[in-house]
């Protein structure tokens, strides 16, 4: 069985280094949604060594606190699922009161349509800020 996230870099690469990497994923009406994926096919958190566990979730924290301060969402969803993609990674996902599934999870019923949100730069923020953060 081939993994996604093995094979592919499983969205618009933002930041990375040896061990995992963020990438945003283009969804409609989820300006921001990003994705830390952990390099090595790994499917549990607790595979990893402890060093690697605390790398791999202070990555996640600082994603939530530059999406935070770019985007203010009124909320901020942390989801590791791998139900379909065995494989580590954390869904870090702005909401909104009027996305389109809000107040439930995006894999839920769809409450409303959803708008394209964002502007065109906001990629290129996200990467500043992250690496500024990261690099060091």
């Amino acid at each position: 069985m081939s993994c996604e996230l093995c094979a592919t870099i499983g969205g618009q690469l933002l930041w990375e280094d040896s061990r995992c990497r963020i990438v945003l994923i283009q969804e409609p009406g989820y300006s921001g949604y990003c994705r830390v994926i952990w390099k090595a096919h790994t499917a549990e958190m607790t595979d990893l060594a402890d060093a690697d566990r605390v790398h791999c979730m202070r990555v996640v924290f600082v994603v939530e606190a530059v999406l935070r301060e770019l985007l203010a969402p009124d909320k901020v969803n942390l989801a590791s699922l791998g139900n379909f993609t065995p494989h580590v990674h954390w869904h870090v996902i702005p909401r909104f009161h009027d996305d389109p599934h809000f107040p439930q999870p995006i894999w839920g019923a769809r409450q409303r349509n959803g708008q394209i949100t964002g502007t065109a730069d906001l990629p290129d923020r996200i990467a500043r800020e992250l690496a500024s953060r990261l690099d060091v």
